[in-house]
């Protein structure tokens, strides 16, 4: 859900009037079931959600240029700052998914006892942090399932410290998690580990209730040749002075007994993890080319990389694109998860997945 086409760079600060806009646009047509994205960057866990039959009934994503990708794709402006969101007026959802920032917590002051005896002490303990943002969205919302992601080193951020406040906070939460990491080569040609966190409502399933990441991937393995497109722009191939920059410093780095350096692509393999940094000179993935200097990916090519389909619309420039794709999820993977997440959700009890969020009990509101 978001608010009616403008100019994004002139769009001015989200105020309660442009809020009530967007709860008040016309509802889409009957769903499965409602879910929010949040940290929604261009949109690719939207689209593996929604090819489960889900509705999006609001998002949020700070960045302009992500938004503008986003509108143009879906035909909705995220809000903006989810610092500034009433949590009490998201609409009720069944499912809430969220790529959130990896951010280290301070817990000085507070101890698990205190935290513990107080039916906030969760709030506590994350302040601060855009992790807190969702915590307080799940503890007013009490969506029926949840789906975080982050990347594979979550577990050992902060020397472990992250991973512990983000695991008891969400069991605190009253939800029962079940984590794992999975590779995005599973569905994509390129290596790309990442932490993914289900949780179920204890208030609605129980603690009984049990979840498996039991992933189907493809029959044919995917390749990079599969992603590339038939032709590219000049542009795109590396200049003289970069390319002998990249092999000079891949070649000191290995003279230390370093790994660093550029990652040549076989193109009946996988790449390495596309990031958000592939803008500046696009040396963890390069194609091979005959006769000439290896080229990066183009930003189509970075799209197909992540699962996104050739419809999908790059509004942006190169730079920003890169970032984009570089910062995005791999869409079919999460969309394996996704099913698995509805399949559980529809093999239960039909009148615990009909239950309304806002039934549940409300701690922060009427503690």
């Amino acid at each position: 859900m978001g608010i009616l086409p403008m100019d994004i760079d002139i769009l001015p600060p989200c105020d309660d009037r442009i809020f009530k806009l967007i709860l008040t646009a016309p509802e889409a047509k009957p769903a499965k079931f409602r879910f929010i994205d949040l940290f929604a960057g261009i949109g690719g866990m939207r689209i593996a959600f929604e090819n489960h039959g889900g509705e999006c009934v609001f998002s949020s994503e700070w960045d302009k240029y992500c938004q503008r990708t986003y509108f143009e794709n879906f035909g909705v402006l995220p809000f903006g700052d989810i610092t500034k969101i009433n949590e009490y007026d998201i609409p009720d959802h069944e499912i809430l998914v969220a790529g959130f920032p990896c951010q280290p917590f301070s817990i000085a002051g507070v101890s698990k006892n205190n935290s513990l005896g107080r039916e906030t002490g969760f709030l506590d303990k994350t302040q601060g942090t855009l992790f807190f943002d969702v915590v307080r969205i799940i503890n007013a919302k009490r969506p029926h399932t949840f789906l975080l992601e982050n990347v594979k080193n979550l577990k050992s951020h902060n020397k472990g410290e992250t991973w512990k406040v983000i695991t008891e906070t969400l069991d605190e939460l009253d939800y029962k998690i079940f984590p794992f990491v999975l590779d995005g080569q599973l569905f994509s040609p390129q290596h790309r580990e990442r932490v993914f966190i289900v949780g179920f409502d204890r208030q609605i399933y129980g603690d009984k209730i049990h979840f498996k990441f039991d992933i189907s991937p493809p029959a044919k393995s995917p390749k990079v040749k599969d992603i590339l497109v038939d032709e590219v722009d000049e542009k795109y191939t590396l200049t003289n002075h970069l390319w002998e920059y990249l092999q000079d410093y891949a070649a000191k780095h290995k003279a230390k007994g370093n790994g660093f350096g550029y990652g040549m692509v076989d193109l009946n393999g996988v790449t390495r993890t596309l990031s958000a940094r592939y803008y500046k000179d696009g040396s963890e993935i390069l194609i091979p080319q005959q006769g000439k200097n290896p080229r990066r990916l183009t930003p189509r090519e970075c799209a197909r990389l992540q699962g996104y389909g050739d419809d999908f619309k790059i509004p942006v420039s190169d730079t920003q694109a890169y970032r984009q794709f570089g910062n995005s999820v791999v869409v079919p993977l999460v969309s394996a998860v996704a099913g698995l997440m509805v399949e559980k959700l529809e093999s239960l009890p039909k009148a615990q997945f009909e239950a309304l969020p806002n039934m549940k009990l409300r701690r922060a509101q009427n503690g």
